[in-house]
């Protein structure tokens, strides 16, 4: 994918012929409304374990796919649903994910750099969306995903935990009924604890089981000078967007 910069891919994939989509309807006209939501998860390696764990407990909601470009992962994640007496297909490309009829629903958990372009083939494609935050890696293509949502008719909803958590919510009504009195400026704060993220001496040798250009998607083809590509991808501009998008969101 490094023949196009990342505006002009998301450009042509926004503006694809609605005919390679499930013919965009609502998938509740397959669907009968008694059927279990069929869901796959892509991005296995950070959220995406905790999206497979929330997913399990759901009513009505069955894992049925998984995806990943790193086949460690991919095979371990696999495994481990089978011990539980699951039985899910694999995917390395989500393209051919979203092509399956089998498939009503997308959890996306991948690196930020690919939401965005995710969720709007999901959307092409005729699936409902659940994509962690933040929801794209710029302003930019996070409008494109909302003309797709539109376009398409689908379901897309952010995956800000601590926004759609019931006590949150609870606490947010009680501050906008007026029980503070006018609010004039707010703080976040987050502190953990991390492992330094300064550049490493050279580009990062990638492991031989990632398929390293579907990793990088529509970012540039370059290998980060970080010591590790899983979770340090989070500071390099290419393909996150630091603690301000990683953490800051949650508080902003």
């Amino acid at each position: 994918m490094n023949h196009l910069n990342r505006r002009s891919f998301l450009k042509a994939t926004s503006l694809a012929a609605a005919g390679t989509a499930l013919s965009a309807r609502s998938w509740a006209q397959v669907v009968g409304a008694n059927s279990d939501i069929r869901v796959a998860v892509v991005g296995l390696n950070g959220r995406g374990r905790n999206h497979i764990q929330s997913l399990q407990r759901i009513k009505g909601v069955r894992l049925v796919a998984l995806c990943d470009v790193d086949s460690t992962v991919l095979t371990r994640a696999k495994a481990s649903l089978a011990a539980d007496g699951a039985d899910v297909k694999t995917y390395v490309d989500l393209r051919e994910l979203v092509a399956s009829s089998e498939v009503d629903a997308v959890s996306i958990a991948s690196p930020n750099h690919q939401h965005a372009l995710q969720a709007i083939w999901a959307c092409q494609a005729g699936k409902d969306v659940y994509v962690e935050k933040p929801v794209s890696h710029n302003v930019w293509e996070g409008r494109q995903l909302v003309a797709a949502a539109a376009k398409h008719n689908r379901i897309v909803q952010a995956g800000t935990q601590i926004r759609s958590g019931s006590g949150l919510q609870e606490a947010v009504a009680w501050v906008r009924a007026g029980n503070l009195g006018k609010i004039t400026a707010a703080r976040g704060f987050c502190y953990k604890r991390r492992d330094s993220i300064g550049l490493a001496d050279g580009p990062l040798q990638i492991p031989p089981q990632i398929n390293f250009d579907l990793w990088c998607g529509p970012a540039p083809l370059v290998p980060p000078k970080r010591k590790r590509l899983h979770y340090d991808w989070h500071w390099v501009h290419a393909t996150g967007n630091g603690d301000v998008g990683n953490q800051g969101i949650h508080q902003m």
